[in-house]
């Protein structure tokens, strides 16, 4: 009896480990068909190729299309080829008549005349009464910006040689505008103009011009010079002073008529010239 039941408990015992020993050779088999794959499977380059062949030809077609679109690439290629000319053309010339000197000979197609020179001898516009001075017509006013900056630096090249300037503001007195109309004809002309001795000198790229180059110092030879420093007592070198007629109101009292009537003696915004530095 207990030899049978101790049979029973090794066939349960047998029939309990068959499985787990199957399912275990199962899995260890299939462990080592995994590790075999892996190691046999060729080192293949995950990396995606890149097709020489068609990024050429789109390269190609995107130069074709922007080519088109764009006239000013072509344009700019037939320009660089002309200038490339020119220069070839002018390198063969330089070549080709070599100087003994080794220095270039430049030949003027005009020959260049002195601005003093071009204006003493054949300016045909003239000031009358003002041969013995210098005269500047110019504006105070700072309406235009350009026109009072080159107003105030033809003043102060003047001063620089501290020479007397009979200044004529038209922005002060209208009289000036008029008679500089009448000098050019009735013709517009730009502020400031020069006049040297009564003949048109220019305006102030032509002063400026006499200056740089040191024409406008041997012009002015002759002039009398000015204290340094001098400034007029009267007026601060404005050039004008209120009008002591009429005190500045254009207006007089005129005890016989018994009304008031416009002053003769200044202008229109009630001023006269300063007869210390302008007689």
């Amino acid at each position: 009896m207990a030899d049978s039941e101790k049979n029973n408990n090794n066939n349960t015992i047998m029939s309990t480990t068959k499985p787990t020993i199957a399912a275990a050779a199962k899995s260890a088999s299939a462990f080592n068909r995994s590790f075999t794959m892996q190691a046999t499977a060729p080192n293949v380059d995950s990396r995606p190729k890149i097709n020489y062949a068609s990024l050429n030809r789109a390269m190609t077609i995107n130069n074709k299309f922007y080519s088109r679109m764009d006239p000013v690439v072509s344009a700019g290629l037939s320009i660089k080829g002309k200038v490339q000319k020119l220069c070839n053309l002018f390198e063969s010339n330089k070549s080709s008549k070599p100087s003994n000197t080794g220095h270039e000979i430049v030949k003027l197609s005009k020959p260049v005349r002195s601005l003093s020179l071009s204006f003493n001898e054949s300016s045909m516009i003239k000031l009358p009464g003002t041969e013995d001075r210098i005269v500047v017509y110019l504006t105070s006013l700072r309406g235009i910006r350009r026109t009072f900056e080159d107003c105030y630096a033809v003043r102060m090249i003047f001063r620089g040689f501290r020479v007397w300037v009979d200044e004529r503001d038209i922005s002060m007195d209208s009289a000036y505008k008029k008679e500089l109309h009448c000098v050019f004809g009735g013709k517009n002309v730009s502020l400031p103009q020069v006049f040297i001795r009564g003949k048109h000198v220019g305006g102030a790229d032509v002063v400026k011009g006499m200056f740089e180059t040191g024409e406008l110092a041997r012009v002015l030879d002759g002039f009398p010079r000015r204290e340094p420093g001098f400034v007029c007592r009267s007026c601060g070198d404005v050039r004008f002073v209120p009008c002591g007629n009429c005190s500045g109101s254009r207006k007089l009292f005129d005890e016989e008529d018994g009304v008031l009537k416009r002053c003769l003696e200044c202008n229109e915004n009630g001023l006269r010239r300063c007869s210390d530095c302008c007689s």
